[in-house]
């Protein structure tokens, strides 16, 4: 018994280390942000207060170099496969009503579910705006919120003449409630939380803080005495922000609540990120009364902004915290969201029947400790607008129509000194590796998606 027991142990450090044995796998409490800039956190210094946020960063592994794509559904879906959108063609690189992937795709939640997890969406999809594109058709048992990219917090409606407008559901069946979005995503996943049925994994995409801005009264008397701008129509619309990332904020601690409540804490990986940068103005084209946002977020000291291939847009605040497993530290070791399927899977021992084709790299031996560092890789950023690959410290910017740029990140985080005509063989080999990546990318819309409003 003693031998077997030893055997046990040892397969279970293989895995992954100090991660729970297969009878115990950890819940996941994965959460993205929407248009979350780098400067509107507290951890950041920025403007908004957020001290639950600031808390799990503090107590937990702080991800600084952390990349995603620069708009939304590519992110959501390098987040659910495990690769870069790309690969499932041009339309899943930019912000769509489009199904994103096939419907037979391997997603983290059907893996997940392939393993005995309860699996639950809640707030935003974006990877498919028919409700038969929906999260259960990618392997959640349920899915509650919008369907479409965004809506507005109060009408919980898409833009107005769109065949998407009436977006929010459960399930898939379209629902009418009234309510803040924020307040009532954050009611479901708190309900999901308490139902204790582990192991679980829930996916909260919140709206907040994308566009139409706004929250209830109470977060912006949070911020009573605060002057913004002088300017009272810049005052008030950075007051929405402000007001917003801390509803944000006040939710997560809510869950954070309900798993201290319920005995799960300890047991409950929390993944935080935001989709991409944040954005600095817009105008409102939802269907309500919400004014536009002519000063929203911020992203200094990082240069550019959400749909850029520049840093702000494309490094986000995130972090990750597990309470008695992971030590807390700041991680420079560079992620994107295509690691997290391939990390996850590592932790609670998925293997697939077949090759899932991933991109992302398994980083659960860097995030547990168990290596400190990591061998350079490649990072490849692709957009309608543009393409960005980094390698190592290299990061090439290759705009849609122009030259080449080229940033040093160890030494120029901020990409204020462009290298490109100094070192001309480097932006050469950096381009091999984007064309290489290109390569690899399904150029063509899938047939059955022709002729589909989007």
């Amino acid at each position: 018994m003693l031998a077997r027991l030893l055997l046990l142990a040892c397969g279970i450090a293989g895995i992954a280390s100090r991660a729970p044995a297969a009878e115990s796998r950890p819940n996941i409490l994965f959460i993205v942000a929407d248009d979350l800039g780098w400067s509107d956190v507290g951890w950041h210094g920025g403007f908004g207060r957020t001290p639950h946020l600031d808390r799990l960063v503090r107590e937990g592994i702080e991800l600084d170099q952390h990349y995603v794509q620069p708009v939304c559904t590519p992110t959501r879906t390098a987040l659910m496969s495990g690769r870069y959108p790309g690969r499932f063609g041009p339309h899943a690189l930019s912000p769509s009503n489009l199904r994103a992937m096939p419907l037979d795709t391997v997603t983290l939640a059907s893996a997940l579910r392939s393993l005995g997890y309860a699996t639950c969406q809640a707030g935003k999809w974006h990877l498919g705006s028919l409700p038969e594109w929906g999260p259960t058709a990618f392997g959640f048992d349920h899915g509650y919120g919008t369907l479409t990219g965004a809506a507005d917090p109060w009408t919980h409606k898409y833009r107005a003449g769109s065949p998407y407008e009436d977006t929010w559901h459960r399930d898939g069946q379209r629902l009418d409630e009234p309510g803040n979005a924020t307040e009532l995503v954050a009611a479901e996943v708190v309900h999901r939380i308490e139902e204790q049925r582990s192991p679980w994994f829930i996916y909260v995409g919140f709206h907040a803080v994308h566009t139409p801005v706004d929250a209830p009264e109470e977060f912006k008397r949070i911020y009573d005495g605060v002057k913004f701008h002088n300017d009272p129509v810049l005052h008030e619309s950075r007051l929405r922000m402000a007001a917003e990332v801390s509803q944000l904020d006040a939710k997560v601690g809510e869950f954070v609540d309900a798993l201290e409540r319920t005995g799960q804490r300890d047991r409950t990986l929390i993944v935080f990120t935001s989709d991409n940068g944040g954005i600095e103005s817009l105008k409102n084209a939802y269907v309500g009364t919400v004014p536009g946002s002519p000063l929203n977020s911020e992203n200094d000291p990082l240069r550019g902004q959400k749909a850029t291939v520049y840093e702000g847009g494309i490094r986000v605040c995130a972090f990750a915290n597990w309470r008695g497993v992971l030590e807390p530290r700041k991680l420079s070791v560079p992620m994107h969201g295509v690691d997290w399927f391939p990390t996850l899977a590592d932790l609670v021992g998925y293997q697939p029947e077949s090759d899932l084709r991933w991109d992302g790299l398994n980083r659960w031996p860097v995030l547990s400790g168990a290596t400190q560092t990591a061998a350079d890789r490649t990072i490849y950023i692709a957009s309608t607008r543009g393409h960005a690959l980094r390698h190592g410290d290299w990061k090439l910017v290759q705009p849609e129509a122009g030259n080449a740029e080229l940033y040093n990140l160890a030494v120029d985080p901020y990409e204020h000194t462009n290298l490109a005509s100094l070192q001309s063989q480097k932006v050469k080999d950096l381009q091999s590796m984007l064309a290489e990546q290109q390569a690899l990318d399904e150029p063509k819309l899938p047939a059955d998606l022709e002729g589909i409003h989007n």
